[in-house]
């Protein structure tokens, strides 16, 4: 494979900002930030922070398994009539870059649909929803009612609401729909099974390609019991994990700092220094996507309000990063801290 590509999506998008049509449309059509061009003028100090604020987001395996997986289903589930289409889930732990890989799948769709869309044409291709904490069947329904503005009462009753989505998707012409913390849902519980149910029943009477993504779905209770083996036996898993340090002759990990290190806008930044940092950068973020680009970024904010311009190990090791990725690096476990060259 090659060394992984850049791609315009906008890394700290939150799940939570994008979960209506509007706000989806919007994130979908932004413009994406810009990385420094050979013989461009220099951007000033504000440009430059609200540049590595966003950032790019690398194009992984996982996106590109993502996404051509989608495409093959979305074809092979077009004049399917009688049964649900066969759906994807997408899996790992957290700060893997599961949401980001469903989001730009999202917006890939999105925005091949609008390019050959008539004018007038306002269907709705593509549908974000989460998974709501403690998910009811009737708490399920009001997030897809939300996403397109379907009016919902409290009086309403879950086969009500259900009647609604059905036929709105339907009429509206949904034909992605990408469900992000699946692994909320409990079928163990008398409301989340209720919930299982109702999503089932969802994919049978609405047209579209069903994508799920959560945090280790297979050791979750999504894949239990009767209703989790209706759902994994309609469902391929992409597993969206750690990048390893090295796979076979390639070094997957040390490929996407390169790439990450390609964007920065630093002026005395040397090329070539992060890669060099790859070992103590896997071990720090424990090879997780979302750490490293957070790491990456937050040095590269403090390397221009510090006039220093280039990112050192030194600076990388000041910086406090997301808990996880802290314990992996430095466990308050007495045992690990005394372990001589630990560090």
């Amino acid at each position: 494979m090659s060394s992984p590509d850049v791609t315009p999506l906008v890394e700290e998008t939150s799940p939570g900002t994008v979960t209506t049509f509007d706000a989806f449309a919007r994130f979908a059509h932004a413009a994406p930030p810009v990385q420094p061009q050979p013989g461009q003028a220099p951007r000033s100090l504000e440009q430059r922070l609200a540049y590595h604020s966003q950032f790019v987001t690398v194009r992984t395996p996982a996106i590109e398994t993502l996404t051509r997986q989608v495409r093959t289903l979305m074809i092979l589930g077009r004049h399917q009539q009688v049964t649900a289409r066969p759906s994807l889930i997408v899996t790992g732990p957290a700060t893997t870059g599961k949401t980001t890989a469903l989001l730009q799948v999202g917006r890939t769709c999105h925005l091949a649909h609008t390019r050959r869309a008539a004018p007038g044409d306002d269907s709705v291709p593509v549908a974000y929803v989460l998974v709501p904490p403690g998910a009811t069947a009737k708490t399920l329904a009001g997030e897809f009612a939300r996403y397109l503005g379907i009016p919902v009462t409290a009086r309403m009753t879950t086969a009500q609401i259900t009647g609604a989505v059905c036929h709105t998707y339907t009429a509206a012409g949904v034909k992605l729909v990408l469900i992000d913390e699946i692994h909320r849902l409990n079928p163990r519980t008398s409301t989340g099974a209720e919930a299982a149910d109702w999503l089932k029943d969802l994919t049978e009477r609405v047209p579209a390609t069903f994508v799920y993504a959560g945090i280790d779905v297979t050791a979750s209770a999504v894949f239990s019991g009767a209703r989790g083996a209706q759902l994994a036996g309609r469902a391929s898993l992409i597993d969206c994990g750690a990048l390893p340090a090295r796979a076979g002759g390639r070094e997957p990990f040390r490929e996407l700092i390169a790439a990450l290190e390609a964007a920065l806008d630093l002026s005395a930044h040397r090329p070539g220094s992060l890669p060099r940092l790859a070992s103590y950068l896997h071990e720090r973020t424990a090879g997780r996507i979302g750490s490293l680009a957070r790491l990456i970024r937050q040095a590269a904010i403090e390397a221009i309000l510090d006039s220093s311009e280039r990112i050192t190990k030194t600076l990388l090791d000041a910086i406090a990063l997301d808990h996880l990725a802290e314990e992996h690096y430095r466990p308050r476990t007495p045992a690990r801290r005394a372990r001589p060259g630990s560090r």
